[in-house]
């Protein structure tokens, strides 16, 4: 087992007492669904940490062992065995427990739930702009009709009334001039793409910090599809390079041994958003570090952890002023505290006119939340 630090333990809590209106499954489902994100999806590893916590907890006893628990995982559709493709016995040993869609999907409403769960429960219904015209959300204010007015806007309750008081009962006829539409407000539709910086310093100095940018990205998504369905949200992750990640791809997502090329972050979001058709758009980067890496013209890496490197950091200053000028804002998630990397953020920003936030782990979701909706509101 990749024995990854064990003070991950730490973040859960565990009692003697168990509720009786807690299933055993229920109980556990929750850790097991933590320890999933933290092993990138590793079904196998998430049971060993399950058992290494057990031993120290007693999360299981003689009515509910941890077989239980897998086998339930099974029989609910959560896990399913995969056959090594290597393997060609005929024999019917055990395959390799894998997560299905399903606990994919699950991972994601988890998410949600630990990071926006208090603001869910605000009952905040879609944001709605300004500006009044053509939608599908009454405002409540009645105005009379004007040519060029949707009719299926019209207060047929409101018209009749006018055309009463204009004609008379005797005299009941609908005119033009009876008609009142009831204002509804356009629905905003906003474009974002999430970048995540995948670089090793990701997992440095002791501190996992991909875990806590996977769940707000699985938090973000989940909360958008349910929240903003006409919203639409892209990820991509860099290190060396940059990619676009399917939402299924998340939990499954790892640090590599990569360094910060923030640069190809930039181009490859930009380049997404260029062909998305709605005018409101915005990138979303959470990072931790410095970028600390580009592709020169010939192809090559150009590398260089030490300090701030002049020829990287003015590339990553042209692409913030390039989406300024597709009016793109760049809202940054700093999960840093070092001096040098403050002053390389204010630069970066002011090139764009976006915003940054210099956070820790624990705050990470609110403010991205807070922003997502501040966002939408000021760019209608």
């Amino acid at each position: 087992m990749n024995h990854k630090d064990f003070n991950l333990k730490k973040g859960f809590i565990f009692s003697k007492h168990i509720p009786e209106e807690i299933s055993p499954f229920d109980r556990v489902f929750d850790v097991f669904k933590d320890l999933l994100t933290h092993t990138s999806g590793d079904v196998e590893e998430a049971f060993e940490w399950l058992d290494m916590l057990d031993k120290e907890y007693d999360i299981f006893n003689e009515d509910y062992t941890l077989e239980d628990f897998e086998e339930d995982l099974k029989k609910r559709g959560y896990i399913k065995e995969e056959k090594d493709p290597e393997d060609g016995s005929s024999g019917s040993g055990k395959g390799k427990n894998i997560m299905t869609a399903k606990l994919e999907s699950a991972l994601r409403e988890y998410a949600l739930d630990q990071i926006f769960g208090k603001l869910k429960k605000s009952g905040r219904g879609n944001h709605r702009t300004n500006k009044t015209g053509v939608g599908d959300e009454k405002d409540g204010e009645n105005r009379s009709f004007q040519y060029g007015d949707d009719l299926s806007a019209v207060n047929i309750t409101e018209s009749l009334k006018n055309a009463q008081v204009n004609n008379g009962i005797s005299d009941l006829r609908l005119t033009e001039e009876d008609l009142i539409v009831e204002e509804t407000k356009h629905k905003a539709q906003m474009s974002t793409v999430l970048m995540i910086d995948i670089s090793h310093s990701m997992i440095l100095y002791g501190e996992d910090r991909i875990t806590p940018a996977k769940k707000v990205a699985m938090a973000l998504v989940e909360l958008i599809k349910r929240k903003y369905p006409k919203d639409s949200i892209d990820i991509i992750v860099f290190g060396n390079e940059a990619w676009p990640i399917k939402i299924k791809d998340l939990p499954y997502l790892k640090v590599g041994p990569y360094h910060t090329n923030t640069v190809a972050g930039l181009e490859l979001a930009m380049d997404i958003l260029r062909r998305k058709r709605n005018t409101n758009k915005q990138i979303f980067m959470i990072t931790d570090g410095k970028p600390s890496c580009i592709r020169l013209p010939s192809g090559e890496f150009y590398k260089n952890s030490v300090g701030l490197d002049e020829v990287i950091v003015n590339q990553c200053l042209n692409r913030a002023a390039q989406a300024r000028k597709l009016k793109i804002p760049i809202t940054t998630f700093m999960i840093a505290q070092d001096p040098y990397l403050r002053q390389f953020v204010k630069l970066f920003t002011a090139q764009n006119g976006g915003k940054a936030f210099l956070t820790g782990l624990s705050d990470l979701g609110d403010m991205i939340f807070e922003d997502y909706e501040r966002n939408r509101i000021k760019r209608i």
